[in-house]
């Protein structure tokens, strides 16, 4: 299965609910950074990536139609080249400061030191591609806007998907030619949720 849709969003911006989102769309998973959390056998394929090593792009996204958020978005550009049939999806927040807040309160407040072997290592590849500086709003918000203008400037318009938390199903179906579902367009992980899940003990 070859993705479909290459996600260049960084965190924060939508990506759980365009992970289920897409799920839904495409029939197959989508990769989130919620996959290697549940699948440390793939935290390898990421230090490596971090170091500048790319992995097989087909080996760590078999069984998979997209992806969205970091560990994907730090390697937009290789991985959009792996797959030059994919929609290249950048999902952003209203301002940079409405998305600083986010990711203040929420995946900057990690210290990786408490994470798994190997992921404090995944973390400084991925920042390393963005700004080791994400407890500087100035230089945090600097970076968001130059990631976000990389991919608009790089990214041919017919390959590009725009969409922002909120939009819904719209930008994505209209890219992709499919009629919109009934239903809501799905909506979690927000900040208090983030936290909520951060603070529970870890399961047995």
């Amino acid at each position: 299965m070859a993705l479909k849709i290459v996600g260049a969003g960084v965190g924060r911006t939508g990506t759980e609910s365009l992970k289920l989102a897409l799920e839904q769309l495409l029939g197959a998973p989508c990769y989130h950074m919620l996959e290697v959390l549940q699948h440390p056998e793939a935290v390898p394929y990421w230090t490596a990536a971090g170091r500048g090593e790319m992995p097989d792009w087909e080996a760590v996204f078999d069984g998979y139609a997209a992806c969205v958020d970091w560990p994907a978005a730090a390697f937009w550009p290789e991985i959009s080249a792996a797959y030059p049939d994919a929609l290249v999806l950048l999902s952003t927040r209203a301002s940079a400061e409405e998305w600083y807040r986010s990711a203040a309160a929420t995946i900057f407040a990690i210290d990786p030191a408490s994470m798994p072997a190997g992921n404090a290592d995944l973390i400084t590849g991925i920042f390393g591609r963005f700004t080791l500086d994400i407890n500087d709003p100035e230089a945090a918000m600097a970076a968001y806007h130059a990631h976000n203008q990389a991919v608009r400037d790089s990214v041919p318009a017919s390959r590009l998907i725009e969409w922002q938390p909120g939009e819904g199903w719209g930008p994505i179906c209209r890219a992709l030619g499919m009629a919109e579902p009934d239903e809501a367009f799905p909506h979690v992980n927000t900040t208090a949720m983030f936290q909520e899940r951060l603070a529970r003990p870890p399961e047995a």
